[in-house]
């Protein structure tokens, strides 16, 4: 049994990284346990948006939830640099929901009224635009495009440099990172919990499960309900091509290697991962109604990766009720939300305690129980 730590976080990928990393950064000593490149991680399939407008609709918390980790980005990224020597490629420059008809554009609009004060003084952050006030954002856009929706908060960054700026800084500050994963079994054990792979057993004080689809089977051992279903989105990337692109939208980005991000697929095939050519098809069609400039370029790479859903879409955080010190923390919004876990949520967990306010983050939320 190796030496117990104040916490195991259990997964390595963008949720349980940015944890850690907040963990540690409050002077925690911490061991991740971490799958390796073998799991179904989301965190690698991930486009990479850092999005405040649509998230919420069902649940006001999570937009204002959304707010607050934008709002932390910028500290966030310039920390983890500093500390790790990678840099994440985070650029808030705000970004565009496209509309390719009056009824999308409708619905944009529909959702704006109903969010507007959702954040109290601080605003929503988006606004509706025209075609012509989009030419004068974004040039090349293709006639298809009626308008769109323009988010001041929102922003880009890759996921990948920031798993490795995540994984760096958590070496910088003590951390211990086991890869021997999958966690098989975890449990209370006297005053603190065990966490045992195939190969080693784990103690700490405290334990945060962070696990993505892993989450479900294991936090049914120490009293935890995590009603999560896995969603499918593929992914186009292009060759590279000279900037083009200055705002990410909901389904393209440009990264700053140059190549060109295509998104925005919702798959109920169970947890395969497969790239399918129809959805590929689609997604490619989509992206030159937006952009004709795509149909020059080359695709080289797809892929499709397995999202975390809760009932509402919204995150799933919670302490066990019976098992005082065990935490579990569910999202699709790795990206988003890494700000947030890091910098507030990651707090909460070291002190031991959520604050009140995110009793509604809790699954209870879908039995009528939560406030």
């Amino acid at each position: 049994m190796s030496a117990s730590v104040d916490t195991i976080v259990v997964g390595g990928g963008l949720v349980g990284a940015a944890v850690a990393w907040g963990l540690a950064r409050e002077g925690e000593t911490v061991t991740v346990i971490d799958e390796g490149d073998i799991a179904l991680r989301a965190s690698r399939g991930n486009f990479g948006l850092v999005w405040v407008q649509t998230k919420g609709k069902n649940l006001f918390d999570y937009a204002r939830w959304s707010r607050r980790s934008a709002d932390l980005w910028p500290e966030f990224a310039g920390l983890l640099e500093q500390q790790s020597g990678v840099n994440p490629d985070y650029h808030k420059a705000g970004g565009v929901h496209l509309c390719l008809s009056e009824e999308e554009l409708d619905q944009a609009r529909a959702l704006n009224n109903r969010m507007h004060n959702v954040n109290g003084a601080l605003g929503y952050g988006a606004e509706i635009l025209d075609r012509k006030q989009l030419d004068e954002m974004i040039p090349g856009l293709g006639p298809d495009v009626v308008g769109g929706s323009y988010g001041q908060h929102d922003g880009h960054t890759s996921p990948l440099r920031l798993l490795r700026g995540l994984h760096g800084g958590l070496k910088s500050l003590g951390a211990t990172y086991a890869s021997d994963g999958p966690v098989l079994s975890v449990a209370k054990d006297g005053d603190g919990y065990v966490a045992k792979t195939a190969s080693s057993t784990y103690r700490g004080a405290k334990i945060v499960l962070a696990a993505g689809h892993g989450n479900k089977a294991l936090g049914q051992s120490l009293g935890l309900d995590i009603p999560i279903h896995p969603e499918k989105g593929q992914i186009l990337v292009t060759e590279r091509v000279d900037p083009f692109l200055n705002m990410p939208t909901h389904v393209i980005r440009q990264t700053d290697e140059g190549t060109v991000m295509m998104g925005d697929s919702h798959e109920h095939t169970g947890y395969s991962d497969r790239s399918t050519a129809p959805v590929i098809s689609d997604l490619a069609r989509n992206a030159v109604r937006c952009f004709p400039i795509l149909s020059k370029l080359k695709i080289v790479r797809s892929w499709g990766a397995v999202r975390i859903l809760s009932p509402d879409g919204a995150p799933i955080y919670q302490e066990s009720e019976t098992c005082k010190g065990a935490f579990s923390v569910n999202c699709h919004s790795g990206v988003t939300l890494a700000g947030a876990h890091a910098m507030a949520l990651a707090p909460m967990i070291a002190a031991g305690k959520l604050e009140p306010d995110f009793e509604i983050f809790s699954a209870r939320r879908f039995h009528g129980q939560a406030h």
